[in-house]
């Protein structure tokens, strides 16, 4: 853009085959960049690319870290809440996986909520189709090689109509969203209804705890790093401004803890034992574990020595994969019919 005149020129533009982005000018004139590209099947690799010249000029040549999941197969898929908010997610698919010879698989819902005071922001997809996607550390991701589907990140939005408070509404919108998911990945034929578990990491796994308090759409949750009392948070959290004091009966009802007692699907817990996050003091796992346990709730406790919010040893991230996997295979992948024939 000229400053004086206000003209712009366009310069360079990614490709349609491919995500990259621009990591920074190699000379004064603009001309020569230093960029990252990727695409569904090519890992992150820096690249220099002469604008005056077609082909880019690879620096460096980093191999896929994980090519066990090269065969996964991923797709955005978009469907409709029952009150008309669009939402979408990503579907994985294990290797290998053929819909009319293996028949539905398990599936494990991995989410995070959102709030939003309008219903036509909270409905936007974002497809990320160029991007390399491969498990790091502890993602749920992993599980793509023990057979099981993944939904990743499927929409759960909070929305404030009219001048509402999106929280206000919480636990209905929540369990709406988590009704739409998995009626979407069932109708697709994919996933076996009796055998889908939810799972999430911070307020992803206060989502699940909910899940579990408030409906029996799954036969087991993953909740690490969370927080279930919300009178912990007295002076808000997430995107809520309310106090406690404001707001609480709203704080009450989105509080886990306070429905213990309807929790009654196997849920296993994870915390990192020097979690510095203010909104998720290792505190909160411990209680919501004992009320649980008193209410004769089918749960599981881990501890991970010296973690934060986030678990980065070697041992802390093999141990959570190890029994994320113990788990899921128990308690949905080896479960049988839910009681009643259904849920």
């Amino acid at each position: 853009m000229d400053l004086a005149s206000g003209e712009t020129e366009r310069l360079w533009t990614s490709s349609q085959t491919h995500y990259e982005t621009i990591a920074g000018l190699l000379d004064e004139d603009g001309r020569v960049l230093l960029t990252r590209r990727e695409s569904l099947t090519e890992p992150p690799n820096l690249y220099v690319r002469d604008l005056d010249s077609a082909d880019p000029r690879a620096i460096t040549d980093f191999p896929d870290p994980a090519p066990q999941l090269a065969g996964a197969t991923r797709e955005t898929i978009a469907y409709t809440r029952a009150d008309g908010v669009q939402l979408s997610g990503t579907l994985y698919l294990p290797a290998g996986y053929d819909k009319d010879r293996d028949g539905p698989l398990p599936l494990l819902m991995w989410a995070y909520p959102a709030e939003f005071t309008d219903a036509a922001v909270a409905g936007q997809v974002v497809d990320t189709g160029n991007r390399f996607v491969r498990p790091g550390g502890s993602s749920h991701l992993f599980m793509l090689t023990q057979g099981f589907a993944i939904l990743d990140n499927p929409s759960m939005p909070i929305v404030g109509v009219d001048g509402a408070e999106p929280n206000d509404t919480y636990v209905e919108q929540l369990v709406s969203s988590a009704q739409a998911a998995v009626d979407a990945v069932v109708e697709r034929g994919v996933a076996d209804r009796d055998r889908i578990a939810v799972g999430g990491h911070s307020y992803g796994a206060f989502m699940t705890a909910n899940l579990l308090a408030h409906s029996d759409l799954f036969r087991a949750g993953i909740a690490r790093s969370g927080a279930y009392n919300r009178t912990l948070t007295p002076f808000g959290f997430q995107a809520e401004q309310r106090t406690y004091w404001e707001a609480p009966e709203t704080y009450n009802i989105m509080s886990p803890f306070m429905h213990a007692d309807r929790v009654n699907e196997p849920i296993l817990l994870i915390h990192g034992a020097d979690d510095s996050n203010s909104g998720t003091f290792p505190v909160q796992t411990e209680r919501f574990y004992a009320a649980l346990k008193g209410h004769g709730a089918v749960a599981r406790y881990v501890v991970l020595p010296a973690e934060d919010h986030g678990y980065r040893a070697r041992e802390s991230v093999m141990h959570t994969l190890w029994e994320m996997t113990d788990w899921l295979n128990r308690y949905v992948r080896d479960a049988g019919p839910a009681a009643g024939g259904g849920r």
